[in-house]
């Protein structure tokens, strides 16, 4: 059976221990993969669908280990979520579509088509100009709207701060950050005055794309900025945890005012 002792060469080489070069590690890293998808049960079962839940789980902790500025799982972190790649590339061999090699050419290819400034003679000599042309460079690609391509599947606010982007690129935008404060104000007080609860709802969610609009203006990404308050609360309710657990109380025997000064003494710290 010549495709069975294929295979077995395969991993006979996989597991072998020598020095390889970059091209080496990296054809390594696709054998593998081929060797898990024909001998693995569970490899064998999956799609890209299947998939695709786990794709954005292996991103996430990527971006906790950049948080954690943990350089060991960061090293690991990067290499499961190339497997991740790898995997869905593999499938598309399966089903004909395209390679690796035609992966990175399409890549090559926007990027150069892209950066005219860096690659051809237009001119880009700030951020926002180099913004410009590439929403413009993507709608004469052949796009209908200039939001086509903002996926469905991202954290919304994520997603309100890509929509926002994309429009401020041509032009569509607050002059200033005080006219955003000003709707800020507005929609807090429409919240106030909302009478349903579907009104309510309606309402906080015009404020949360406010503030995600501001945040445009504080030069900082929204997803980002909740994620470090939400750490920075964790860190200061653990802080209070250790306190509660060594003492001789449980939680419901603390009044508010002692939690109150519990916190203060966490944020001091």
């Amino acid at each position: 059976m010549p495709e069975q002792r294929s295979i077995e060469q395969l991993k006979a080489e996989i597991i072998a221990q020598k020095e390889r070069t970059l091209q080496e590690q990296f054809e390594r890293v696709l054998s593998l993969v081929k060797v898990l998808r024909q001998e693995c049960p569970w490899d064998r079962k999956q799609t890209p669908e299947s998939l695709a839940h786990l794709l954005l789980e292996e991103s996430y902790e990527l971006v906790h280990a950049i948080d954690q500025h943990d350089e060991i799982e960061l090293k690991k972190e990067i290499g499961d979520l190339f497997l991740h790649l790898s995997f869905q590339v593999l499938l598309s061999e399966e089903r004909g579509t395209f390679t690796f090699a035609d992966v990175f050419e399409a890549l090559c290819h926007k990027l150069i088509s892209r950066h005219p400034h860096v690659f051809s003679d237009a001119v880009a000599d700030t951020e926002l100009e180099v913004l410009k042309n590439w929403e413009n460079l993507k709608l004469k690609e052949g796009r209908q709207s200039l939001l086509d391509g903002v996926p469905n599947s991202m954290s919304e606010l994520l997603r309100a701060y890509r929509v926002q982007k994309k429009v401020a690129g041509v032009g569509f935008d607050w002059p200033s950050d005080e006219g955003v404060l000003d709707k800020l104000a507005e929609e807090i007080e429409e919240l106030k005055n909302a009478a349903s609860k579907e009104e309510k709802e309606d309402e906080f969610g015009d404020l949360l794309f406010t503030i995600v609009n501001y945040s445009r203006f504080l030069g900082a990404n929204p997803e980002d900025s909740l994620r470090k308050a939400t750490n920075k609360f964790i860190d200061r309710f653990q802080n209070i945890e250790k306190k509660v657990q060594a003492s001789d109380r449980n939680w419901p025997e603390y009044t508010p005012e002692e939690l109150d000064d519990l916190w203060k003494q966490a944020k001091e710290q």
